[in-house]
């Protein structure tokens, strides 16, 4: 069967896409559409397609103003005098050149008659009168002379006339500075200016559109691809429409303008040289079109690659416990290839514009001095008149030969517009952000779901329920049961209108949802997902975020806190909130990883239940808690449940035997339904899960008093460690006294529990305060100019060859002033035009030559630049994400350090660095060579002008550096702005689910367009001053014109100097260096360049402790899995003024099977992070088989070792590839692989899809359920056969039977290794032989599961709250 690929759009999609793809029709994958109804595969299309849309450059500007439009046409017309001055200046050449040449054959005359006084009394005698006036040039005079043979007698010019007149027209270069100071000064502000905000407008309304998409939008692309796309293809877009348009347009206008003042001297040449200019643009077109289809290419590759490394650093533990960091980075890397090669066949089309140009530009000097000399020879054209067309159109063809980058730049922009504005114009059809539809103004909460037939729209061809028909009662609460992948999930989807159905209908209150306005239904039901997901904020903003669209969200903040404060303690937050510094206004960091999971859990549950919504759907609310608060939370939750519609959903089935019904589900379809007590009256399938999760059966009469009878400082206790998880990770910036007197206050209320002294110091506090602050370290210009050479070093030889023909391309100027001044010097042998032929025809053949070349080495410079640039930028953005995998996890825990933000330094450095290779690297090469060849030649030429005249290059030169140099210090300033607003834009997008339920999106973008509005405010200044450099290095070049033609006429005067001496310095210097001052219009490259170079450096200059690189450490051998924690003390190196671990000690033999048990926040996932190796304990030791974990070489011990996490972590690809990622050899057989899922508990399942084990994950694992992922998550653990097996809370998303048969597995798959596992719920670890019971960061208790009971401590406390329903069993 034939397959068709279609465009990049995602990781997750084919990269190529057939060459008349904008002809190509929508993409039908008939084959997984097969059986589906034509309005079915409408419903799923309408949910999943992104239909193309036609946009232009002009697209740009949609969301501009009416001022915006103004300025922005003030700032075109500015750029278009700016041009048209440097198109008009050539007169002014022309009038200078005319009166030296005038000039100097006066002189050349007289002189040989001994002087003019001589001259009038030679012909005074020979014609015998007194009456001869020289200045009648009606006479019919003739003479003889060695210069002038038959002709008329030239006109005198004494030297004070010559020099008076040249500081007359000298004048005219001070008022062209003026002028351009002006209109460069104001254009590019403008742009600058205008360009920050319109970019400003898109990312708002990018992310709008992102915010308002239906959730199957966000099954085909993940999060990074959002992230690249709002900073990287923005950033394309603001380049393409702020200064380089200006550029652009100013070189157009010279060049348009150039063919004006052309064709008004003489339509007969100016027509003869058009020829060539309509083959030119013609040409330009071609390259440049193709040049944009490659470019586009291009980004949309390195664009997909874009969603992998966020998947990889958003699970970087994970990443680095399996120690697949090289096979992500290669995937990456797959994509990367194939953005090198279009941007590199780019490069040559791109070269190719350059060496036409300046093709066309010898062609026309060549013209000019073989047509131009028969015009001036017949008397059809004047001297003045042929010198000003040949700079001038020359001036409009080396505008030509500027424009590459910026029409790059601008191409680049067409691109990034399409693919944003796709985007923003697709119609969502479930549009949150729409105002139709029906709000009623009461909600009893009955809702109904009727004949319901489900796809998820990323797999249309598994059919997720048929025929599903369920009601649900007013103020009833009703549980849903049954195995993953059952449908319970969906159903919460349903309700909230993630998605839409394929058939059927659900009722609120009789009303169809979907003739309800979106916003208005999401607004009446709380959520709360399994996964519960926080913000960046603290957690007084995390909870208030349930108040949005309610009629508290303008409420005081006094009444907000309120409302917040009640919603926390009716969710058991309070305890652990309270024992904080700052309180409800502690930073919970970026998506609240500063909180443990059970903590994070019951903010999410506050946020739910603050508004007091009439509808509250809970998926597995309680999941993550651990047993003595999951009691407490679900007896807030019961109570919160009365009077409001509940759908629950629950493998917990303790926290569902109070519901008015329960659905017990399989497949898409309703098994039974009923209470609790006619459910297990049945003993049908609801009995036998029950069953399958009963903890004891032997628990005493006292147990039901027992949680009564513990008073509210046990939950103190508990919790009490909690405050280690939340104090400030840097973004609060408490004062040193406030920070000790806190935790002085906290350590004196704590003094009972932990039983120690105040005057005394801990073993970690004292190691703590030896840590140094960590300092950012700044590079000097030479420093990155190494670094970059040395990076550059592998296409050594490409870029020594793309010098030498960039010197070759750059010297043709110099060398053109020689020939162009030797041929302006010809045209003055008129009358003897055999004479000017002859050296005229020299000149022409070499102009030929030289066309020749230059067509061909800007080509070969160019794309040998582009070559090797994308070579490295490849290079950089494969080894910049590997540095980063290879951190430290402290490094990942910093806030500046978010997946988000990361994601968005590697396409932001990598693109800067890209910005300055290629076309552009040979555009600053050729700039240089023609600044300093200039000077060279003019110096060997005629010193005594070059050298006056030299002494302006380094204002000009010192100009450009300076605007670099505000560059540099801009680009600082706004790195952190741009990287905070990528992290909050990445955050709310791989969020969007709990986004939407809260209906934050307009928060969202607000938030957002807040962060840009201050980013542009902040960088007016700088704009500012940056424009008035760029003016004042144009306004230079007419100034240093005016400089030399004035002093040019003294020598000319007075040191007999040339017409061939004075136009040579002029062209080879001021032209050269007016020419190579178009490399200060890079300048803004440059310094993206240098700061993105220092950002890169830094990062490969920062060598993690705990180095997955290295070599060094023993490799241990015959390992038998013996662990052992030793006197541990440990503090996060990120607060370290928080204690976690205070001298845990416990130990696990070989092949044991240990559990570690106890409140949330007590230590025990910090103990895996140190096994793992993930941190390295400030005191203590980690020992394996006797040896300390910190001498051992990290990826052999790490191998030994496999780990399943609380939230699984998938990756975009196969499930062949993600169960495989778990293995130490990649090749592993598929029967091994196939083994391991069925001991998962996942195989069946897998192979009922229509690809089986070649079924599309989706970005971060999203097509699948979350006791799905976690079964692949075992698999892949299990397949790496490891001598230590760490799991926590390892089956905690499992459905009942799945955890039974799981659990087996995982029992079976403990023996003969070491298997430490971190559980919540009790049943999964009753086999364990030791269980550690751990609070305060050590071991309050250790035992079997008999002899913990038989102490009647805590865990004999733990076992009580959990079990189910004592009294029927």
């Amino acid at each position: 069967m034939a397959s068709t690929k279609p465009v990049v759009d995602s990781a997750e999609t084919t990269l190529l896409s057939p060459r008349n793809s904008s002809n190509a029709q929508p993409i039908r994958y008939t084959d997984k559409y097969s059986g589906l109804a034509a309005h079915e595969i409408a419903v799923l299309l309408e949910q999943v397609e992104t239909p193309d849309v036609k946009t232009t450059f002009f697209s740009a500007y949609r969301f501009a103003t009416a001022k915006d439009r103004l300025l922005v046409a003030l700032a075109v017309l500015l750029a278009v005098i700016e041009g048209s001055i440097k198109a008009i200046m050539p007169i002014l050449f022309g009038v200078f050149a005319q009166n030296f040449v005038r000039y100097i054959h006066s002189q050349e005359f007289y002189d040989y008659y001994g002087g003019y006084e001589s001259f009038v009394s030679y012909n005074a005698t020979f014609h015998n009168t007194s009456s001869f006036d020289a200045t009648d040039f009606q006479s019919k005079l003739y003479f003889k002379s060695p210069h002038y043979n038959s002709t008329l007698v030239p006109e005198y010019i004494s030297p004070d006339d010559f020099q008076r007149q040249a500081n007359y027209d000298a004048i005219y270069f001070i008022y062209f500075a003026i002028v351009e100071f002006i209109t460069s000064y104001s254009s590019t502000f403008i742009l600058n200016d205008r360009g920050e905000i319109l970019a400003a407008r898109i990312r708002k309304n990018y992310l709008a559109s992102i915010m308002k998409q239906n959730m199957a939008y966000f099954d085909k692309i993940g999060s990074g691809e959002i992230t690249t796309r709002i900073s990287s293809d923005t950033l394309m877009i603001q380049d393409g429409i702020s200064e380089k348009l200006g550029y652009l347009i100013s070189f157009c206008s010279t060049f348009v303008c150039s063919f004006i003042v052309g064709y008004s001297l003489s339509p007969r040449l100016a027509g003869l040289l058009s020829s060539i200019a309509v083959l030119i643009v013609a040409s330009l077109y071609f390259a440049s079109t193709r040049m944009t289809t490659l470019y586009k290419n291009a980004a949309n590759g390195a664009s997909s690659g874009g969603s992998i490394i966020d998947e990889m650093l958003s699970s970087i533990r994970n990443v680095q416990a399996f120690g697949i960091q090289e096979r992500l980075a290669t995937k990456y890397d797959y994509y990367l290839g194939v953005g090198q090669k279009f941007a590199q066949r780019a490069g040559f089309y791109a070269g190719s514009i350059t060496g036409i140009a300046w093709l066309g530009l010898y062609l026309d000097d060549a013209m000019v001095f073989w047509q131009g000399a028969k015009f001036l020879a017949k008397g059809e054209i004047s001297l003045a008149a042929l010198v000003t067309i040949l700079p001038s159109m020359v001036q409009g063809l080396l505008a030509i030969t500027s424009i590459t980058p910026h029409v790059r730049a601008v191409a680049a922009a067409t691109s990034a517009i399409n693919k944003i504005y796709t985007t923003i114009d697709r119609a969502s059809a479930i549009d949150s952000s729409s105002k139709s539809g029906c709000t009623p103004s009461n909600i009893e909460g009955n809702i109904e779901l009727k004949n319901i037939k489900f796809i998820y729209p990323s797999r249309p061809d598994v059919v997720v329920m048929q025929d599903f028909n369920l009601q649900i009662k007013a103020g009833a609460t009703v549980a849903l049961v049954g195995a993953s992948g059952s449908g319970k999930s969906t159903i919460v989807g349903l309700i909230e209108r993630f998605y839409n159905p394929v058939c059927g209908q659900i009722f609120l209150d009789g009303v169809d949802v979907k003739d309800l306005n979106v916003k208005w239904l999401r607004q009446q039901v709380g959520l709360v997902s399994q996964e519960p997901v926080l913000f960046s904020g603290t957690i007084f903003e995390n909870v208030a975020f349930g108040l949005v669209g309610t009629r508290h969200e303008c409420s005081s903040e006094r009444e907000k806190r309120e409302l917040v404060e009640e919603a926390c303690r009716q969710a058991n937050a309070m305890v652990f909130i309270d024992s904080l510094p700052k309180g409800l206004d502690t930073h919970v960091g970026d998506r609240g990883f500063l909180l443990s999971g059970g903590q994070k859990q019951r903010i999410a549950i506050a946020r739910a239940i603050v508004a007091n919504p009439k509808i509250l759907l809970l998926d597995e609310a309680t999941s993550a808690l651990d047993t003595k608060s999951e009691v407490v939370v679900q007896d807030a939750l019961d109570r919160a449940s009365k009077n409001r519609t509940t759908v629950v959903i629950a493998h917990r089935l303790s926290t569902v035997a109070n519901a008015d019904m329960i659905v017990v589900m399989k497949s898409g379809i309703i098994l039974e339904k009923g209470t609790h007590e006619e459910l297990i009256a049945k003993r049908g399938d609801y009995y036998e899960l029950v069953e399958a999760q009963n903890v004891e059966h032997y628990v005493d009469d006292k147990a039901q008093n027992f949680v009564d009878d513990t008073p509210e400082t046990d939950c103190v206790e508990d919790m009490q460690d909690e405050k280690a998880v939340l104090v400030d990770q840097g973004r609060e910036r408490w004062s040193k006294e406030d920070e000790r007197s806190s935790l002085d206050e906290y350590k004196e209320s704590s003094k009972p529990l932990l039983s120690r002294s105040n005057t005394r110091r801990s073993i970690s506090s004292v190691v703590a305060s030896k840590v140094e602050e960590r300092h950012e370290k700044r590079y000097s210009i030479i420093e990155i100019g190494k670094f970059l050479y040395e990076l550059s070093l592998p296409e050594r030889k490409v870029n020594i060859a793309a010098l030498v023909c960039a010197t070759i391309m750059a010297a043709g100027y110099p060398y053109n002033s020689i020939i162009y001044s030797d041929g302006v010097d010809a045209l003055g042998e008129l009358p003897d035009v055999d004479r000017m032929n002859r050296r005229l025809l020299t000149d022409i053949i070499i102009y030929l030559i030289m066309g020749a070349i230059e067509l061909i080495f800007p080509i070969l410079t160019v794309g040998l630049f582009t070559f090797s640039g994308q070579r490295l930028v490849r290079r950089i953005r494969m080894r910049t994400l590997r540095e980063i995998a290879r951190q430290d996890i402290s490094f990942f825990d910093r806030t500046e350090n978010t997946a988000g933000a990361l994601t968005f330094a590697i396409s932001k450095d990598s693109a800067a660095i890209e910005g300055l290779s290629g076309v552009t690297l040979g555009q600053i090469v050729s700039s240089m060579i023609m600044i300093f060849g200039g000077v060279g030649i003019g110096l060997v030429v005629g010193v005594k002008l070059a050298a006056v005249t030299c002494t302006c290059v380094p204002l000009l030169l010192g100009a450009g550096f300076y605007k670099f140099y505000l560059l540099t210090k801009h680009q600082e300033s706004i790195k952190e702005a741009y990287g905070r607003s990528s992290s909050y834009a990445s955050e709310a997008a791989s969020s969007i689910k709990t986004v939407a339920a809260l209906t934050r999106e307009d928060v969202v973008v607000a938030t957002y367009a807040s962060t840009l509005d201050k980013l542009y405010r902040s960088g007016r200044r700088q704009n500012s001053n940056c424009a008035a450099l760029y003016g004042i290095a144009q306004a230079l070049v007419y100034l240093t014109q005016c400089l030399m033609f004035w002093y040019g006429s003294n020598l000319v005067r007075t040191d007999a100097y040339s017409v061939f001496m004075f136009f040579v310095c002029v062209i080879a210097i001021v032209n050269g260096a007016q020419y190579g001052s178009i490399v200060f219009s890079y300048a803004i490259d440059m310094a993206k360049a240098y700061d993105a170079a220092g950002n890169i450096k830094r990062l490969y200059d920062s060598k993690p402790i705990i180095d997955s690189w290295s070599d060094e450490g023993v490799v241990p051998q015959n390992v038998q899995g013996n662990v052992e924690f030793k006197n541990v003390h440990f503090r996060y190196p990120t607060r370290l003024n928080v204690p976690i671990l205070r001298g845990l000690n416990f130990s696990v033999k070989k092949g044991q099977y240990v559990a570690l048990v106890g409140a949330s926040g007590c230590g025990k996932s910090t103990s895996i992070g140190l096994l793992e190796r993930f941190y390295n304990p400030l005191s203590g030791q980690v020992l394996l088989d006797g040896q300390d974990v910190s001498a051992l070489n990290i990826n052999a011990y790490r191998s030994h070792i496999a780990l399943v996490q609380q939230e699984p972590a998938l990756y975009s690809g196969t499930v062949r590839e993600n169960v495989k990622y778990g293995s130490l050899d990649p090749e592993i057989s598929d029967e091994r692989m196939i083994e391991v899922c069925k001991q998962a508990n996942i195989h069946d399942f897998i192979m009922s899809l229509p690809d089986g084990y070649d079924t599309m994950c989706g970005a971060k694992g999203s097509l699948f359920s979350g006791g799905q992922k976690q079964r692949i998550a075992i698999a892949r653990a299990l397949i790496r056969d490891p001598k230590i097996l760490l799991l926590d809370e390892a089956t905690s998303a499992l459905d009942n039977e799945s955890e039974k048969i799981v659990q087996a597995a995982l029992d079976n798959a403990a023996k003969g290794r070491t298997t430490i596992a971190i559980a919540h719920r009790l049943s999964t670890i009753q086999r364990a032989d030791i269980i550690f019971v751990l609070e305060n960061g050590q071991v309050l208790e250790s035992g079997t599961h008999q002899e913990l009971l038989a102490n009647k401590m805590k865990y004999y406390e733990l076992v009580k709250l959990q079990a189910l329903e004592q009294n029927e069993h």
